[in-house]
């Protein structure tokens, strides 16, 4: 009976990932066809995802518990030792392989605008929390998967020695048919889903984000192959005495089933015949072997197979893909806390991880969508690592086990070579094929004024500018003029400086406009000398200084502030290699005397003097002087989080960091010529204006975290750029 039923089970797989096929096909068609139209298509995708997701969690807290309390007490003991410790060797295979993943990813330049993540002050790493279910039925609804597996397995083993058990057992069995008809529901559901999640994707993710895919799917592939035919299968071969041609050539069908129908259910009995047979023929007795082959198929299928380890690979992909990449530290939390989470379904686990490493939610997506090419290779490592199970747990069982240490030298020596090579020839090819030019900086440089404003005369740094009149106060004499003259500094990212068409630009600078508007008068924009801070600003050189300008107590003595509008992050901009130690002030004294650049605020000097001790502090008077080659060279450069990240943009190969704990927090504000009283209160009216109805944030969303407010950039489409429709 077993044969009709999985052939019939294969057969309605091979149907249905058909059926899906076609509809992921469709979708991307319609999302290339429509464009950025297919929008409205993401609130189906979000809800098959959901769908996907909602009885992960149950199926796998019952089917563990379901999985382990039906072996018996001899069972339990004998697979915990033996059995339990071949399936931590292929884990410990996996990870590896994971580990090495980012070294087949081409070198990419990349920055970011600047992110709040930067000033929030990470959670201590809750180890208790995360694996010690003390209220599970809080971890459930939660989703910490690590601590819901950890209590089902607890559960379960605990059940092994529990007499009259059966009643409980058909329960928890009829419990599992029924969230796998749920299961089976979604599955019919997932053509339709796909095409959503396909049109989506395909309509609106940038040409520049489809063509990084690329990196993981063919990284994935290719490690995906080398485990299926070489590391797991030549294990095999170099622990017990079955022959590694032996391995592929029985388990050819079952292996070809697997791929083809990405079902690893469809073939488990295949699997299991097969590693039966191999156990027979060259390791030990028939009926031993098929008695233990025929509970270790069962019980290993309860715990993360290779090809779920390998997808803990997609979370080092997002970190390369937002230029940050995962911390080798955060290696060993990955490994453990993804170990866990792969006891449950992939889809429970991914989303998790995210989280946990503070990776963008929304990737989920990608990995979903990747899934359709990556889910066929990852069945393959699966179908491979439950027949090495099978085997090497079989083996371990009999006495079948050899340790020749020639024989595993060789093993080790070859694979290591084949490790290295694929890897090599792997990133020689994606850096071949993925345009490394660097082009963020015109998320920046290209950017224009939110709203379409009236022209303003606007000079620039040389240009002859007459004389601001003077006489009464500021405010009386600009709506008596009907102008605004408005001071800017021309190194000001992102508050005020000219993109890549010549047009001033900038957050301070649309604030000007606003001003101007609310005023009733024409703007004026004028370069400014920061030795204003010196001596105060002239009314003869222009009404208000409007450019990102930090209050500090020294220059309150000389110039009139308005009241804050906006607050920056005190930080440190340094090269990438070393955004990780100035991340935190103990790490920062840990390296010793410093030479760390400063603005010439006795705010920014005493600020780090407090911090650290021994430090040496080299003045810069501007901005663009941070990222010019010095002698001897900075360690890093004083400079708030915000514009850093700007400056960032334009230099890739500097990242802003900010030191944990406690980040400091520095006001802006606007300087009021001839430190007019009716002007400053005024202007500290406006300000409070624009920060209830909303126009602050707004801005803020565009200029300084780089959100996008309307689109500036269009996706191509069949429909638009074919078509003319």
């Amino acid at each position: 009976m077993t044969a009709p039923e999985s052939g019939t089970r294969s057969t309605n797989h091979s149907a249905l990932s058909r059926k899906i096929f076609k509809g992921l096909l469709g979708g991307l068609a319609v999302g290339l066809f429509a464009g950025t139209r297919t929008a409205v298509l993401a609130p189906l995708a979000d809800a098959y995802i959901g769908l996907l997701q909602m009885t992960v969690l149950p199926y796998v807290t019952v089917s563990i518990i379901a999985g382990l309390a039906a072996l018996n007490g001899a069972q339990g003991r004998t697979m915990g030792k033996r059995v339990g410790l071949v399936i931590v060797l292929l884990w410990m295979v996996a990870l590896a392989i994971v580990a090495v993943f980012p070294l087949m990813f081409p070198p990419r330049e990349s920055a970011s605008f600047f992110s709040t993540s930067l000033t929030q002050e990470r959670e201590p790493f809750n180890f208790l929390a995360l694996y010690i279910p003390s209220n599970p039925f809080n971890s459930l609804a939660n989703n910490v998967v690590p601590a819901v597996v950890l209590f089902s397995i607890i559960l379960g083993s605990a059940l092994i020695s529990v007499p009259d058990k059966k009643p409980l057992l058909e329960m928890l069995g009829i419990i599992v048919k029924a969230l796998s008809r749920v299961t089976n529901f979604i599955l019919e559901l997932a053509p339709y889903g796909m095409f959503a999640l396909g049109a989506f994707i395909a309509g609106t993710l940038s040409l520049e984000e489809l063509r990084y895919m690329e990196v993981y799917l063919v990284s994935y592939i290719v490690m995906a192959l080398l485990l299926s035919l070489w590391i797991l299968p030549g294990l095999v071969a170099a622990l017990t005495p079955v022959p590694y041609r032996e391995i592929l050539s029985r388990s050819r069908g079952a292996l070809l089933m697997a791929f083809m129908t990405t079902s690893l259910f469809a073939v488990l009995p295949l699997l299991t015949e097969n590693a039966k047979s191999l156990v027979r023929d060259y390791a030990g007795s028939k009926d031993d072997a098929e008695a233990v082959a025929d509970v270790i198929v069962p019980t290993s299928f309860n715990f993360p197979h290779t090809g779920k380890i390998l997808s803990l690979s997609f979370l080092l992909f997002i970190g390369w893909f937002m230029g940050e990449g995962v911390p080798v530290t955060e290696y060993p939390r990955l490994a453990g806390s993804g170990l866990l989470a792969m006891f449950g379904s992939a889809n429970a686990a991914i989303p998790f991880l995210l989280d946990m490493l503070r990776l963008p939610s929304d990737a989920f997506r990608l990995f979903v969508t990747s899934g359709l090419v990556n889910a066929r290779f990852g069945t393959l490592v699966a179908a491979v690592h439950t027949l090495v199970v099978a085997i090497l747990g079989t083996c371990a069982l009999v006495g079948a086990i050899r340790i020749d240490v020639r024989k595993l030298m060789r093993f080790g020596v070859v694979t290591v070579l084949v490790v290295t090579g694929t890897i090599a020839g792997t990133r020689v090819y994606l850096q071949a094929s993925v345009d490394p030019t660097y082009q963020m900086s015109t998320m920046l440089t290209g950017r224009s004024l939110l709203s379409h404003r009236a022209d303003a005369r606007v000079f620039k740094q040389g240009e002859e500018v007459a004389p601001n009149p003077t006489g009464g106060s500021v405010l009386d004499r600009v709506r008596e003029r009907g102008v605004l003259r408005i001071g800017y500094l021309d190194d000001s990212l992102p508050y005020a400086f000219f993109n890549s068409r010549g047009e001033l630009v900038g957050f301070d600078v649309e604030m000007a406009y606003e001003l101007a508007r609310n005023l009733g008068v024409v703007p004026e924009f004028v370069p400014v000398s920061r030795s204003i801070f010196d001596k105060g600003l002239d009314p003869s050189v222009c009404d208000i200084l409007m450019s990102g300008i930090v209050l500090t107590i020294d220059r309150a003595a000389h110039v009139q502030f308005s009241a804050s509008y906006l607050d920056e992050t005190v930080g440190f901009v340094v090269p990438d290699h070393m955004a990780a130690k100035f991340s935190d002030w103990s790490s920062v004294r840990e390296m010793g005397r410093l030479r760390i650049g400063a603005p010439p605020a006795p705010y920014y000097v005493q600020r780090i003097r407090d911090e650290l001790k021994d430090v040496e502090i080299v003045p810069f008077s501007r901005l663009d002087d941070v990222f010019v080659p010095h002698n001897p060279p900075l360690d890093a450069f004083a400079m708030t989080a915000e514009r850093g990240s700007a400056y960032t943009l334009l230099h890739p190969e500097f990242s802003v960091a900010v030191p944990m704990p406690h980040p400091a927090k520095v006001p802006l504000a606007y300087v009021i010529a001839g430190q007019d009283v009716a002007m400053t209160s005024m202007v500290n009216i406006w300000i409070e204006q624009k920060r209830k109805d909303g126009a602050i944030d707004r801005l803020f969303a565009y200029w300084i975290l780089g959100q996008e407010d309307r689109p500036t950039h269009r996706r191509w489409s069949i429909m638009d750029d074919v078509l003319g429709w």
